[in-house]
């Protein structure tokens, strides 16, 4: 049977995958697995719980609360908050456990629940595999005065608002900004954090209304704020996910500035200030090919992980490394936040455009990306792309035509029925070519 986490928790189509059933026998698993570990300390356990503006979350929210507190957990509910505000109530609290419920930037159908440990910490595979190893096992349930109480904790936003406002290295006097929040969790935290820091900020697609999230706009859809920037002659513009823990940009022209190039300026920031540890950055096999040049020609080490922000946490935890993150703008700062976090990321990057008097095109031109060409394949068993003979006869064409001037990565997707074609090459049209021949292949040796 297919594991039920992936790499970014437990995901499916609310109310035909993941049932409010389902979702309280997991809180009931979690709590017990954490019990078990210690993570729940001395006396009875706390769980914060929030979500993103999803109309499924409402009921999963409630099942989640009464799995949690059937446990015996008290719950503190902190409502539509992004993830990475939920990861900080938790350690911030010293809560025992936390829990999002979001699919990020999947579509407004779908639905997922992420839990954190003690500290916002996020759940090692093996306590993963733990709690799904006991679902739905007997259990003496308590009664009485042992049931968990639950509570609202509204505080909460101005709490992680003012947490993201304290660790800027700079004002943002001077800068008009404009925040398409993706009818997400940050409608309110994402433009204000950066309002009290002094920007002259315009927020798009603030209005979420449980059905429009992530819908034509947010991070997948840059389109939308790199109009609105040149409509109204900002400097940059900044787009989120639906839970807030992705930052992507675009400069004063519309042109996006992507993760990489995110992670490259904060890098090189970081090292002026020497917060950058052991001069490493964090960053996964996707990141473009131009990353690891200017990097190396800065004299920054890039420490490659597999796809997913909690790889690139694994790794920066491991290695003692203050800074990692994704492509995708899943930018990790460890001296800040215990996972990815989007605000805090627009923060500390129209820092360093107000501090440096730099544009962020400037800025960005640090690194040249290669031109690159991601596809995704639907409609495939994902699980054979690695052992597919034809698949690899493939790859091993596309690799020999292009040499040492390009790159090609296949991989499943850990959070979607897909497989993953990534190319780059010199020329978008080369990267464009090989890229939909190795599709057509994937499409034609894997179909369900």
């Amino acid at each position: 049977m297919a594991r039920l986490f992936g790499t970014d928790g437990v995901r499916g189509l609310a109310n035909s995958d993941l049932t409010a059933e389902l979702a309280l026998d997991l809180s009931v698993a979690a709590a017990h697995v954490l019990g078990e570990t210690g993570a729940f300390g001395n006396g009875r356990p706390v769980a914060v719980v929030g979500r993103d503006p999803r109309a499924s979350g409402e009921f999963l929210e409630a099942a989640v609360v009464a799995g949690l507190a059937s446990a015996g957990a008290d719950v503190l509910k902190v409502g539509v908050l992004p993830t990475p505000a939920v990861a900080f109530l938790t350690g911030m609290l010293d809560a025992d456990l936390g829990v999002m419920l979001s699919a990020s930037h999947n579509p407004m159908p779908d639905n997922g629940i992420k839990f954190f440990a003690k500290g916002g910490q996020k759940l090692e595979d093996a306590i993963e595999d733990a709690i799904e190893a006991r679902l739905r096992e007997p259990w003496s349930r308590p009664t009485g005065a042992d049931v968990g109480r639950v509570r609202e904790h509204p505080e909460g936003l101005e709490t992680y608002i003012s947490h993201i406002v304290g660790t800027a290295p700079a004002r943002l006097e001077g800068l008009r900004v404009v925040v398409d929040c993706a009818h997400g969790a940050a409608y309110r935290a994402a433009p204000e954090a950066l309002r009290r820091l002094g920007a002259d900020v315009t927020a798009v697609c603030a209005e979420p209304d449980g059905l429009n999230i992530n819908h034509n706009c947010g991070s997948t859809h840059l389109d939308v704020v790199a109009a609105e920037v040149v409509a109204a002659g900002a400097d940059l513009g900044i787009a989120h996910d639906g839970d807030a823990d992705r930052c992507l940009a675009v400069d004063a022209t519309g042109e996006v500035v992507d993760g990489d190039q995110i992670l490259a300026i904060l890098a090189l920031a970081m090292r002026e200030k020497g917060t950058l540890r052991r001069d490493c950055v964090v960053a996964t096999v996707m990141s473009n090919e131009g990353f690891r040049l200017g990097m190396r020609a800065a004299g920054i080490e890039v420490i490659d992980t597999a796809v997913g922000d909690r790889y690139v946490l694994e790794a920066m935890k491991a290695g003692g490394y203050s800074l990692g993150g994704e492509q995708s703008g899943h930018v990790v700062m460890l001296d800040h936040a215990t996972t990815g976090d989007g605000v805090l990321t627009a923060v500390h990057l129209l820092a360093q455009v107000a501090s440096s008097g730099r544009s962020l095109g400037e800025l960005a031109a640090v690194m040249q990306r290669l031109p690159q060409v991601l596809i995704n394949v639907k409609g495939v068993d994902k699980g054979r792309v690695t052992v597919d003979e034809g698949v690899r006869v493939a790859v091993a064409e596309a690799e020999a035509e292009l040499g040492d001037t390009g790159r090609v990565l296949l991989r499943p997707s850990g959070t979607e029925p897909v497989v993953r074609v990534m190319v780059e090459a010199p020329t978008a049209e080369q990267a464009d070519s090989v890229a939909r021949r190795l599709a057509a292949t994937v499409q034609a040796e894997l179909a369900l």
